[in-house]
Order: C-alpha cells, then structure tokens, then sequence
C-alpha cells in the first residue's frame, strides 16, 4: 500500500457505519486496516441490495481498502489471537461501550500493557465523562438528542425528521480520523501512546450549535436558537423542476436585480444591505420562490451564470451518480471485485501532490484473510487450521 499513512497498522473491531467508515478512510489513505469480524459479520454485509449474500452495497463501500479476519473475541483463544497481533499494531478502533471492552479484557491497560505506543481509540455514543456514559446509542438517537429533527420542525410547522443520510455516524467518523492521524502525529513527537475518545453526542451537537446556538450562546440569553436563514433555505421550484440558489453578498444581489429587471429593490430597505436583509430572511425568500418559478430550469442557469450568481442543479442520486464532475475528477473508480464484479467505487475527496494512495484492495469476503494475517501473528498452518475446527476464526475463500 502507499499513500501518506503507508506503514501504519490498524486493527478494525468496529462495526455498522460510524467506525468502519472511519477505517475505511484510514484504509485509502495507505494504512493496512484488518477488519475483525464475528463468524455471522458486520451487520451491514446484510443490508441490501446485494449480488452475494453477506456483501451488502454498503459493507462494500464501507470497507473497500481492509483485510478481513474472522475471530471469536468472546473465546480465550480469539482475544489470544488478537493479542498477538496487537505489539505490531499503530491503532485500535472499537466502537462498542467502554464497558464491554473492559469485559473482553480488551480495555486500554490491558491493551496498553502489550503495546504501550498504540493509539486506542474508541468511538461510541456519549462520553464518558458524563452521566450518559451507559447509554445505548444510533444515529436517530444522536440526531434526535442533537437537535436535529426539532431543527426540520421550525420550517413552516413540519413534522420533525431525521437527516435522511446517516448524519451523526459519519461526522464522528471524521472526528475519529482526524483524532488518529493527530495521535500519531503526537506519538511520532513524543514515543507516547494514548487512549482518545471520540463521543458522537458531542461530535454532533458541535456541529449542530456552531450554526445554532444563536442568542442562546450569551449568558443571560439575548434571543431564541436557530440561524434563520438556513431555517429557511430550501431549493425553489422553477417552471418546470427545482433550483438551488444563493443570492446573498450585495454584489450578488445587484448583479441578481439588474439580470432579472428590478434594479430599483436595491433601494428598497428590506434588499439594501446584508444586516437588513437578514432581518426580513422570510420576506426576501418568499420573493425568491415567486420569482422563481417564472421561467424553466435551464433559463434560470443559463441566466443566473451569466450574472455570476451562485447555482446548481437539484440533483437525484442517480444524477449524483453520472455527473461529469465528477467523473473527470476522478472521484469514481472502476473497481472489480472477484466476487460482486464491476462495482463503483467512490474514492476519499482529497488529492495529494506527493503520497498519493495506490490502488486499493476491494472490500474483503467473510474471513477471506484469517489465514493470511494469523502467519503473520506467528500461527502456524496446522494451528491455524485447529483454531478454525474450534470455531475461533473463519477461513474464507
């Protein structure tokens, strides 16, 4: 593997979304992740559509890059296993409660006491710090005790719902890469390993409050939360479809009234100025939306990026899929899977002038690196073989 974390070793005990999609990064960017499984896999192998069984779409886009292993972690002889490949190790990834970590005997002194430079990091829903610390948690339950469907509900009396992408899970992902790549930058600094933790309750509720604490940020108060204007935001419909628009700087707005004939509204208090304009937020959108629906789709392009106002298409999934943007970046590999054929493969978004990753391995099969990475722990065949009869790992295809 190259790529700028080329040489670091990471062990994968994570599951479902938020952790796997951190590894993954983690993956592409060069470091050997190896993904510990239970014999019946992630949970996500058995999320459709799928072409083989237990290679669900999103197990596939959500661990390209790993090597897989299968280990019984409730067995003696799986946690052997594990400690024996954990000195080589640069990180640990779990994102199971503390508390059953401690139950494994695969707490952070445990762990520590076999490799003291490891990074042990540990992603889960609340910190530990706090007397949430036990709780059980999702991604609904982390958007909802964040605010965000009480958010949707602020817009024109709408029923509160959930961010329909697996919000809290990834945005804690990308906490716990930044998290690992700046301990190991400490530890290349200082010999020192560490435990981190990364709590999703608090990975989104930062991201939510540095858009809408509002007056609520002051003590005492000076007004209600919520930033209006993304309250308010919504594509506009045109003649013939939607629009995503922003006017918002007064350069904007003059190129935006002298493009569509109403220059004179710059002189209108409610338009004049940025500050004014967000006082009357719910006015200037609704003139907005009325305005826009005057004319097609591709005239308001046409128009708007000529006036050099701010504008994109409202693109489905599908349209996601098949933009040319995309494509000439690069964004998407062609990728062959033995076992799923041609597959799309959309990379990490970061480009690089002088580690740039290599290829990438695909998704890995259930247990289809047991052998491989228990030789490398030192297992002999005839070892590996017995561990596999006693049902402490899986040997795949």
């Amino acid at each position: 593997m190259s790529g700028p974390l080329s040489g670091v070793k990471v062990i994968d005990l994570t599951t479902v979304v938020m952790g796997p999609f951190a590894a993954q990064i983690l993956a592409e960017l060069g470091a050997d992740v190896i993904k510990v499984e239970p014999h019946e896999g992630d949970n996500m192998r058995h999320a459709g559509p799928m072409k083989s069984a237990g290679m669900g779409y999103m197990f596939l886009n959500l661990n390209r890059g790993k090597r897989g292993i299968v280990l019984d972690l409730k067995k003696p002889e799986g946690r052997e296993a594990l400690a024996r490949l954990l000195p080589g190790t640069d990180v640990l990834l779990y994102n199971v409660r503390p508390q059953a970590m401690a139950r494994l005997k695969l707490g952070y002194e445990d762990v520590r006491a076999l490799n003291p430079r490891i990074i042990y990091l540990g992603a889960y829903g609340y910190s530990q710090r706090g007397p949430y610390a036990a709780k059980a948690a999702y991604d609904d339950l982390i958007q909802g005790v964040s605010g965000v469907p009480w958010l949707a509900a602020q817009r024109d009396g709408e029923p509160p719902r959930y961010a329909p992408v697996n919000l809290a899970d990834r945005l804690t992902g990308l906490h716990a890469v930044y998290a690992v790549t700046t301990a190991l930058y400490h530890r290349e600094r200082t010999g020192e390993g560490q435990a981190v933790e990364v709590p999703m309750f608090e990975s989104v509720a930062h991201f939510v409050l540095g858009d809408h604490s509002a007056g609520l940020t002051y003590e005492p108060p000076i007004g209600e939360p919520g930033y209006a204007r993304l309250l308010a935001r919504r594509p506009y419909a045109t003649k013939d479809g939607y629009l995503c628009v922003l006017v918002y700087n007064d350069k904007q707005w003059k190129s935006f009234l002298e493009a569509t004939g109403r220059p004179e509204l710059m002189q209108d208090p409610r338009f004049a100025t940025q500050a004014s304009r967000a006082r009357h937020v719910a006015e200037i959108y609704a003139y907005l939306e009325q305005l826009l629906r005057s004319r097609s789709t591709a005239d308001w392009v046409a128009l708007l990026e000529q006036a050099d106002i701010p504008v994109a298409p409202m693109n489905s999934i599908g349209d996601v899929m098949t933009d040319p943007h995309l494509r000439a970046s690069g964004f998407f590999a062609a990728e062959e899977h033995p076992s799923e054929g041609l597959l799309y493969a959309p990379r990490t978004p970061t480009n690089w002038s002088h580690s740039p990753p290599g290829a990438r391995r695909p998704a890995p099969r259930l247990g289809e690196h047991s052998a491989e990475v228990l030789r490398e722990a030192g297992y002999t065949d005839a070892e590996i073989a017995e561990l596999a009869r006693r049902g402490v790992t899986l040997l795949g295809s």
